[in-house]
């Protein structure tokens, strides 16, 4: 919320509460009849349930509306304004309202003076009167009724004012806190209008006859809501996790578990760090910023340093619910100057530590004790997801990968063709595909004269030049032995002719150095590597991907070994032959 908004409802607050106070007091000229213990004791109990509410979203509901409906009934609207109004203020203390989140007391105060107002305007409309009820007749009983409703409806209108002024946002009137809030008034409401009747039979007594059961009510209905939160974020979990455990990529792994636990929980920043044991060092691998407004370079961290640095060195946990309980142990130079509430775990895999999880929130006592075991959960799913990731990476470029030169196989290139040719067709387009296949010429000589270690040393070496060569976009992948094929995407066989002759002279212009030799020598030696290469295209020469290939080394062999070597040749031209 921007500063001129909590600006303006300071200001409302101190125009319109005092007023509407003062003007009460003057016209409904307020008498409680000597009955002051009585009047302390409900403010005392108002209190005591004020301090057992529960959160849903951002809104506090607590469960004083019962005794409030009691207050109004017997003593009338300035007295009940009065009580209602100290224990909301009671209850900004239990939520331990921070200096950014100020605003939210004057806000609370307005709102439910306001709404004790609107409810006493329609019972009083319907000729309701206050103190001890006469007959359970329908002119006594509707007033009283709509009374009940009328707060309800009156909150939930308010709220929803509320929240779209300071979000700026326009939301759904039907909300959690709705539901709540009927649900709580179902169950106290009654409970406070049988407290009226006993206390006018019963006088004080009635107030902690009804009082004990009326506390307990809350603290039953406050722990079964947080039974059931708790639940819910315990089922985010394991979903989060099965999601996780799905994914087959560490960066897609990374993606959905910042994306989670941003919606799990209110997280401003995240930080994700990757442990490098043998340094004892910590490098940053992602850094989310939930609006986007933080740029960050790359952090290195070493044991003991900032937060996530003591984590990994204490090899423990931790949460805080402010700045200043962490700045008291430790300073943190990554984390941002509004940040508060922080909650950092290790990543743990086969009893190492190998990673740091930390997340940060702009607002204070924002995470609790469940919050924290639930992103230590977390961690554990992202461990195993991350292990999965990269064994299966591992597994895929092996399956994938020539082990020399670390190029594509015959597999992958197959496979690889036959997705393009299959998305050709799914889009009902023909599109211009060309094939080289090359073929280093005299290659066994370089074997027997050198040795096998030099062959694997120029075929490295012409891995490099052939992936410096195609650039992205493009595929180059050994076929086997000495020869090696690029597939060049949306190439005409002209283009293609003309980048295999760039190739061709790619190779044979610049010697190969050997090192690994076997002659007397220890000195390297340059030799003078040529490759016959044949270029065939789609659609021009064939129909299916497997006849590319067949047809660039068709071309190959006939037009360019054939003819002398180190040489390009195109199937066109040795079909033509």
């Amino acid at each position: 919320m921007t500063q001129q908004k909590k600006l303006t409802i300071w200001l409302v607050w101190l125009i319109v509460w005092p007023t509407l106070l003062f003007y009460l007091y003057n016209v409904l000229e307020p008498s409680i009849d000597g009955k002051w213990f009585d009047v302390i004791s409900f403010a005392i109990l108002m209190c005591i349930v004020a301090f057992f509410p529960i959160i849903v979203g951002e809104t506090p509901i607590f469960f004083i509306q019962g005794i409030s409906f009691a207050v109004f009934l017997y003593f009338g609207l300035f007295v009940e304004i009065v009580l209602t109004q100290i224990a909301v203020i009671v209850l900004m203390l239990k939520l331990r309202t921070g200096k950014e989140d100020l605003h939210r007391v004057p806000v609370n105060l307005t709102m439910f003076l306001l709404i004790s107002i609107m409810g006493a305007a329609i019972f009083y409309l319907l000729g309701g009167t206050n103190g001890e009820i006469e007959t359970f007749s329908f002119e006594q009983v509707l007033p009283i009724i709509s009374y009940a409703l009328a707060i309800i409806v009156a909150n939930q209108i308010l709220l929803h004012l509320l929240r779209m002024f300071m979000t700026g946002k326009t939301e759904n009137f039907f909300s959690r806190s709705l539901l709540w809030d009927v649900i709580t008034s179902i169950v106290t409401l009654p409970v406070g209008f049988v407290l009226y009747l006993l206390y006018i039979e019963l006088g004080a007594k009635a107030i902690y006859f009804v009082g004990i059961p009326f506390i307990i009510i809350s603290v039953v209905i406050m722990n079964y809501y947080a039974t059931n939160k708790i639940n819910h974020y315990l089922q985010k979990t394991s979903e989060i996790g099965h999601k996780l455990t799905g994914q087959l990529n560490v960066k897609e792994v990374l993606d959905i578990f910042v994306n989670e636990i941003s919606e799990l929980l209110e997280v401003d920043y995240t930080y994700i760090f990757d442990v490098t044991n043998s340094t004892e060092t910590l490098t940053l691998i992602r850094f989310v910023d939930a609006d986007n407004e933080t740029p960050l370079e790359s952090v290195t961290l070493k044991k003991f340093d900032g937060i996530s640095g003591t984590v990994y060195g204490e090899g423990e946990g931790v949460y805080y619910s402010n700045r200043i309980k962490w700045e008291k142990k430790v300073q943190d130079s990554t984390l941002t100057d509004d940040a508060e509430s922080v909650i950092s775990v290790p990543i743990r895999r086969n009893e190492k530590i190998v990673g740091i999880i930390t997340i940060v929130s702009k607002n204070k006592r924002t995470y609790e004790k469940y919050h924290y075991m639930l992103v230590e959960i977390l961690a554990n799913y992202l461990a195993v997801a991350i292990e999965n990731a990269r064994h299966y990476d591992s597994t895929k470029r092996k399956s994938e990968r020539c082990p020399l030169t670390k190029l594509y196989n015959l597999r992958y290139l197959e496979t690889y063709l036959a997705t393009v040719f299959e998305d050709m067709k799914a889009k009902g387009v023909q599109e211009n595909h060309s094939m080289i296949l090359l073929d280093l010429d005299h290659f066994k000589k370089v074997n027997d004269s050198y040795g096998h270690e030099s062959g694997n040393e120029v075929l490295r070496e012409l891995a490099r030049r052939l992936e410096e060569f195609v650039g992205d976009g493009n595929v180059v992948a050994r076929y086997g032995g000495e020869e090696f094929v690029i597939f060049l995407k949306d190439k005409s066989k002209g283009e293609a002719q003309f980048e295999a002759e760039k190739l061709r002279r790619v190779i044979s212009d610049k010697p190969f150095t050997l090192t690994q030799h076997i002659m007397q020598t220890s000195d390297p030696i340059e030799v003078k590597i040529t490759a016959s290469i044949g270029v065939a295209s789609f659609p021009d020469d064939c129909e299916e991907p497997s006849e590319l290939i067949r047809h660039a080394d068709r071309a190959m062999y006939v037009g360019a070994k054939r003819r002398g070597r180190n040489r390009v040749a195109t199937y066109e031209k040795v079909s033509e032959a």
